[in-house]
């Protein structure tokens, strides 16, 4: 069900369905809600569209429906979690959607898109045409850096508002865009399973009308092929949920006495805390049980060193080898000092006990197993656990820990 408040919705949602056949279980399954005053359209991960009517009452159909379109693509694009795996900061969230706008409109805007303003577009960034939002995005970031001037050069240019901003009063693209949680986001929508379910759909019928001749665009036929037959890179998705349980850790502040605040100096007799940024520690358990090949563990642990070293926290890993015991924790500088002991059963929630028994206690745990394993029935509290399962035959990880199947080269 949708929001009544918004007039031309069922008008805007024909002319999508008309013009773009192949998106239309994508437009009508996402929920359109109203809200006056905000004076935006934006879309959150939970398939919800926030529009202002005051915003939308001048647009036409084809424009209404064109925006309902491209929010729609961010959702099937996922591209508010790739702004999570690529660590976008919140000053820097406009300059990824320009970077997300310019994936979708180089496909859509040529098939006939009539969004409000200047849509935009590769030339915008001074790109080419055809690539992912990371690629646009990383475009910016050296043209930013670099400090050349001219139009699309990044958060610089108009103080990092996109055409659409400033044309069309379109200022925010919502989460579902730029994976940035909002205050105001509450419960609802579509849970995650639905979401996969309604974005293989989409994927399904983009590829079935991609069989005719012309009539669906290259890079959507792309998304869809990756969709329905994906290849993913175990590398990138591990380093992203490491960045991601880091960055959990990393970004939480909390006051403390052990150093007492500046501002005690004139609160007299009183000790005031100071807030303090923890510096996570991070280990890493290594399931050493006879199923398990030294070469292979050895080559996933040295990229997880590098994934560390990368998010400047090398120093700070202890490695555990484990089968059904424990060895003692070894604080490593690379991976190639580390002695892999053991071959006999398997028992990783040992070796997940005795991380959790480690002072000062790590704040990410990092697991590499085959799978073959008791899982304890909760995580130690406090602890974030990212699984590596090496090999395409490991069984799933518990759903509590964060899970990457490790594919060998």
């Amino acid at each position: 069900m949708s929001d009544p408040g918004l007039d031309g919705l069922a008008a805007a949602r024909l002319w999508a369905a008309v013009k773009f056949p192949y998106l239309a279980t994508g437009v009508f399954g996402a929920q359109v809600i109203a809200e006056r005053g905000s004076g935006a359209v934006s879309v959150d991960e939970s398939w919800r569209m926030h529009a202002d009517p005051e915003l939308t009452a001048g647009w036409t159909p084809a424009q209404l429906g064109s925006v309902l379109v491209h929010h729609v693509c961010h959702l099937l694009r996922t591209h508010g979690e790739r702004a999570q795996a690529t660590g976008v900061r919140p000053d820097e969230a406009r300059t990824w959607v320009r970077a997300a706008d310019a994936e979708i409109n180089d496909d859509l805007v040529p098939a006939g898109l009539d969004l409000p303003g200047r849509p935009v577009l590769p030339r915008d960034l001074r790109a080419e045409d055809g690539l992912l939002a990371e690629q646009y995005f990383e475009a910016i970031r050296a043209f930013a850096q670099e400090g050349k001037g001219g139009r699309g050069v990044g958060p610089s240019d108009r103080s990092g508002q996109s055409d659409e901003e400033t044309a069309g009063g379109w200022v925010d693209c919502g989460s579902g865009a730029d994976g940035i949680p909002r205050p105001s986001s509450r419960p609802g929508g579509l849970p995650g399973w639905q979401a996969d379910l309604l974005r293989r759909q989409v994927a399904l019928d983009v590829a079935a009308h991609g069989k005719l001749p012309g009539t669906v665009p290259a890079g959507l036929l792309r998304w869809a092929q990756q969709v329905l037959s994906p290849r993913v890179n175990w590398r990138v998705l591990l380093k992203a949920e490491l960045r991601r349980a880091v960055a959990e850790v990393a970004g939480a502040v909390d006051y403390s006495y052990r150093r007492p605040s500046r501002r005690s100096a004139v609160a007299g007799q009183v000790v005031l805390p100071a807030l303090r940024r923890p510096v996570p520690e991070v280990a890493v358990v290594c399931d050493t049980s006879g199923s398990m090949t030294a070469d292979l563990l050895a080559m996933v642990l040295a990229e997880v060193e590098g994934l560390l070293r990368a998010l400047g926290l090398a120093r700070q890993v202890r490695v555990l080898a484990c089968d059904t015991a424990v060895g003692p924790a070894q604080r490593v500088s690379s991976a190639r000092q580390v002695q892999l002991i053991g071959g006999g059963g398997t028992n990783m929630g040992a070796g997940i006990a005795a991380a959790a028994a480690l002072r000062p206690r790590p704040a990410v745990t990092v697991v590499l197993t085959d799978g073959y394993t008791p899982w304890p029935a909760e995580p130690p509290k406090g602890m974030r656990i990212v699984v590596g399962l090496i090999g395409s035959r490991a069984p799933d990880a518990p759903p509590w820990a964060r899970a990457v199947r490790v594919e060998p080269d």
